[in-house]
């Protein structure tokens, strides 16, 4: 019933104003009282699934865009990031909302959604699954090709409010933390709620394989290769990978290009609610 009512949502357009946007293997985590950031949120998932974890007693909220990659550690990861959040709080519960994923060709999202429902179930506390709306929940059907039906989510912090969204706006360092990933990045916590600073890096990768082989590919190609699932993907997914190329071209070595001093990019949301750049000697 709650998949149902959550699909039959149109995804409603999220501007930067107060928002804080997870990329795939990045996590977020606050609390209502956080005076920057009211929105998290999260799209581009295929066969990826975004988890929103909220503990209702002190409502720190805590939003998740997983591929697989090692789910066991990410959800022991932000289970203990709003436990930390919500120690003196004595009453309330901990809830989960999973979002994403359709029946793909490689039952990719399949295994997610097992991989997911078992990493916490496996919790020495009590989770509540509160929305489900994943991998056969959130799959539609055209001319024998599936495709997601909820391809974004965004969570209020205030309100706890979670509905279908587009992000038209997913900075600061899209393409720095895109290569991140692409590079095999561990999930990583973007965000410091206690400062109410996002702190990007700092990030290490050497030269990416045959970086100039997949520039020089067609959009077909790339596609093919690069996603888990090229039928169902978003319009932009290959201008997003070319780009996230592109910067990997450009700093094979971040630890000197990107990370001189070794310390991470931090931004504060400004008066107007968008993210702007700390000078890190400020800090």
């Amino acid at each position: 019933e709650k998949a149902k009512l959550l699909r039959s949502q149109p995804a409603q357009i999220v501007e930067p104003k107060g928002l804080l946007y997870v990329q795939q293997r990045e996590f977020a985590v606050t609390t209502p009282k956080d005076g920057s950031v009211s929105i998290l949120g999260s799209d581009d998932a295929t066969t990826c699934h975004i988890v929103v974890l909220r503990h209702t007693g002190s409502g720190a909220t805590c939003l998740t865009h997983c591929d697989g990659s090692d789910t066991e550690a990410e959800v022991s990861l932000i289970m203990s990031s709003v436990k930390s959040l919500s120690s003196s709080t004595g009453c309330g519960r901990l809830e989960v909302h999973l979002v994403g994923g359709f029946n793909d060709d490689r039952q990719l999202s399949q295994k997610l959604t097992n991989q997911l429902l078992r990493a916490f179930d496996l919790q020495p506390e009590d989770v509540h699954l509160v929305t489900f709306c994943v991998t056969e929940l959130n799959d539609r059907e055209e001319q024998d090709i599936h495709f997601p039906i909820i391809y974004g989510i965004a969570v209020n912090v205030k309100t706890a409010e979670i509905f279908p969204a587009t992000f038209p706006e997913k900075g600061p360092d899209e393409d720095l933390r895109s290569a991140h990933v692409l590079t095999g990045a561990p999930l990583t916590n973007i965000y410091d709620a206690k400062t109410e600073q996002l702190r990007i890096g700092p990030y290490f990768w050497g030269p990416f394989p045959h970086v100039d082989f997949w520039l020089e590919q067609d959009d077909a190609q790339i596609l093919q290769n690069l996603s888990t699932s090229p039928l169902a993907e978003p319009p932009h997914f290959v201008s997003h990978i070319r780009s996230t190329l592109t910067f990997l071209k450009e700093h094979p070595f971040p630890s000197r290009s990107l990370f001189p001093d070794r310390k991470p990019r931090i931004y504060k949301k400004n008066e107007e609610g968008l993210w702007e750049q700390v000078c890190s000697d400020k800090i």
